[in-house]
């Protein structure tokens, strides 16, 4: 089981953090929402909790709750532009279906 991070995102998510100069990494989830049932949430962490699974990314450590783990797994997260449009990117191999806004999926 595993979530990985492309180098673009990792050097993002690395970047991010030294100009806030403070976190130990990125947390990955997903939580109930939208047309199709779930989306995904970033944030950054500060603190690890006790029930997270930890992954390392071209020196990058993501954190994912056992939950979200489940609906995840497999998942590299990507950081792209396109346009004048820039963003994280999920490659989730779990998806089934994303809604017509994409900004949520289901399993």
């Amino acid at each position: 089981m595993a979530v990985t991070l492309s180098e673009k995102a990792a050097q993002h998510v690395a970047n991010f953090l030294a100009k806030r100069g403070k976190g130990l990494g990125l947390r990955i989830g997903v939580r109930t929402t939208g047309c199709s049932g779930m989306a995904y949430k970033l944030e950054y962490v500060d603190e690890v909790n006790a029930e997270d699974q930890t992954f390392e990314s071209h020196g990058v450590k993501v954190f994912i709750d056992p939950k979200s783990l489940a609906y995840i797994d497999g998942t590299e997260l990507d950081y792209t532009r396109e346009g004048l449009n820039e963003g994280f990117k999920f490659n989730n191999p779990n998806e089934a279906a994303r809604c017509g806004c994409g900004e949520s999926f289901t399993v």
